[in-house]
């Protein structure tokens, strides 16, 4: 299954300039997920974040990584139609290399542990087939 940026925005509630997943190119519920985030020179982060060598800040990754994972668990619990809220229980990570404006993110999730209302993943980033970063990221759902 493919989503466009329409098909996530009725998902998280997230939008710009913090909505960091512009495309899911794969999603098997239970098993993975990839999507991709567009990395834009105009983003506001670059304007303070090492201006002078643009790099695209660790947090933000991560940040990408649970939203996509919100999406994920979103199919893979069949919670289609709900409002929810998400709320990151826990994170750990590793950073391989610098992501910087022009790159595409790669972003790839997969089940570590899936319960009802938690979820813990790994994720990790690509760039081109290069690793830049990997996390575990547990969280937690609430219906509103």
């Amino acid at each position: 299954m493919e989503l466009n940026i329409q098909e996530i925005q009725k998902i998280i509630p997230h939008r710009f300039p913090f909505l960091m997943i512009d495309r899911v190119l794969e999603l098997v519920p239970n098993e993975k997920l990839v999507a991709i985030k567009n990395v834009s020179v105009n983003e506001a982060h670059f304007q303070g974040h090492f201006p002078q060598e643009k790099v695209m800040p660790g947090v933000l990754m991560i940040e990408a990584m649970a939203q996509a994972g919100c999406i994920y668990f979103y199919y893979s619990k069949n919670m289609q139609g709900k409002d929810l809220i998400y709320y990151l229980a826990k994170s750990t990570a590793k950073f391989h290399k610098v992501v910087t404006p022009g790159d595409q993110l790669r972003i790839e999730i997969r089940t570590v542990k899936l319960l009802p209302k938690v979820g813990f993943l790994a994720g990790q980033c690509f760039v081109k087939d290069e690793l830049v970063c990997e996390a575990e990221i547990g969280f937690g759902i609430k219906e509103v």
